[in-house]
């Protein structure tokens, strides 16, 4: 028997605010559900933008609800609510897990999240190396890589991976950096000064313990200095099990090994 289950959180993340706020509250709504819905707290103008465009469909109040704050009071606030039946959280791993072990309380609930990843390409002996680069360089460093299939960590066999390094490096050069509004900018800003000092730590962490191929630079001065802009990095050289290879950055970084 097809029931709605009542009602739905839905809480986004900054990376793709319309596609994961609009794709999950839509189902919901079509499920028969009412949604309350939070977005990220460094992305809320999206979200209320598609409040409006529920609002002007002739959605009926009370149906999709639109509050924002942080995760630490509102986040937290309705992953303990009584009043909500199902959960849908996409975000870090640390966050989603937490919500997983918490909001069901007394019964069993639904509760789906979608966390972060380490995604690893493997370039064998035979790739096609500029496809193989290509496709690095767009997943690594696209969106500056805050997002959770990006490509950081790369492992080439040994027999190729002088060629292929020297393809990424030379491509990743070339990246153009600066407002993404403007169409010849490729990369734009990471989101907030949190990511930005998280790059410094990570980039201290490559240089300390692995040699930095590309980038490991804040950029600064005009036209930098309304966001918070950085080298696309590449980074060779680390301990296989190292915090790097094994702990998602969302940062425009990726890592590279030679394997036989």
């Amino acid at each position: 028997v097809l029931r709605p289950y009542g009602v739905w959180v839905i809480i986004s993340p900054f990376n793709f605010p319309m596609a994961l706020a609009g794709g999950p509250s839509s189902a919901a709504l079509l499920g028969g559900n009412t949604v309350v819905f939070k977005p990220a707290t460094d992305a809320p103008l999206t979200g209320y933008e598609l409040a409006e465009c529920y609002r002007a469909a002739g959605l009926p109040d009370g149906v999709f609800n639109f509050v924002t704050g942080p995760g630490s009071t509102v986040g937290d606030e309705l992953v303990h609510n009584d009043g909500v039946d199902g959960i849908l959280f996409t975000g870090s791993k640390e966050v989603g897990f937490d919500i997983y072990r918490k909001f069901p309380e007394e019964y069993p609930k639904p509760c789906i999240a979608e966390m972060g990843g380490k995604n690893p390409a493997i370039v064998g002996a035979s790739a096609d190396l500029e496809a193989a680069a290509e496709g690095v360089l767009k997943s690594a460093f696209g969106l500056q890589g805050q997002k959770c299939s990006a490509c950081s960590r790369v492992y080439v066999h040994k027999s190729v991976a002088g060629k292929f390094t020297e393809l990424l490096v030379e491509k990743t050069k070339t990246i153009a950096i600066g407002d993404p509004v403007k169409k010849e900018n490729w990369l734009g800003p990471v989101i907030n000064r949190a990511a930005y000092d998280k790059y410094a730590q990570c980039v201290a962490a490559a240089r300390r313990d692995g040699r930095i191929l590309t980038g490991g630079e804040q950029l600064r001065g005009e036209p930098y200095d309304h966001g918070y802009f950085v080298r696309p990095t590449i980074v060779a050289g680390l301990p296989k099990d190292h915090d790097l290879a094994r702990q998602e950055m969302f940062l425009p970084i990726t890592c590279l090994w030679e394997v036989d």
